[in-house]
């Protein structure tokens, strides 16, 4: 499954501390199994359940989101040095990992992907979150996955879950007014 999951997420292998690498495919593993999923299923899931029949899986989003948070990271950097540090190793765990839970908060049923029992008790933000705790992943990626939504609106984000934050958003709220 690992394997499977490298090629469906290339982004894994752009962190260079492999601790951090395995331990952040040790969650989707995890996700998955506690899912009932397999890496074949992530294409038909959407990445949300808040636009009907929404065309972009949650593969996609995924990579799109971790995509604009690399990309966004370089150019803080190139034009505000030194005001704040940003650790890219924990900024693509944390964008790799920000909607690992909708794997748990979802379940497939026979009239489409719907919430879980665990997904109407549990938003995606504090399932990833102790899936993220579990495996060890570092305090600022599980902080990244818990404030990446609205739960983490008003408080404080740390600067690489400002970046997952907002990298989510600009991958979201075009789909969503299209």
């Amino acid at each position: 499954m690992r394997n499977e999951l490298i090629k469906v997420f290339p982004e894994f292998n752009l962190i260079k501390n492999e601790d951090l690498r395995n331990k952040t495919i040790d969650v989707w593993v995890e996700a998955l199994e506690r899912g009932g999923w397999k890496v074949d299923d992530l294409d038909r899931i959407p990445f949300t359940l808040l636009i009907p029949d929404c065309s972009v899986n949650i593969i996609d989003h995924t990579r799109g989101v971790t995509q604009v948070a690399i990309e966004s990271a370089k150019t803080l950097k190139k034009f505000n040095g030194n005001s704040y540090q940003i650790d890219d190793d924990l900024l693509i765990s944390g964008a790799l990992l920000h909607d690992v839970g909708k794997i748990v908060e979802y379940a497939d049923a026979p009239d489409g992907i719907k919430k879980s029992a665990m997904g109407k008790l549990l938003r995606h933000p504090f399932s990833g979150a102790g899936l993220a705790m579990k495996h060890g992943l570092p305090d600022k990626v599980v902080h990244m996955i818990a404030v990446h939504a609205k739960e983490g609106d008003g408080g404080y984000r740390c600067p690489e879950a400002v970046i997952v934050h907002h990298s989510d958003f600009m991958n979201f709220e075009p789909i969503k007014m299209g």
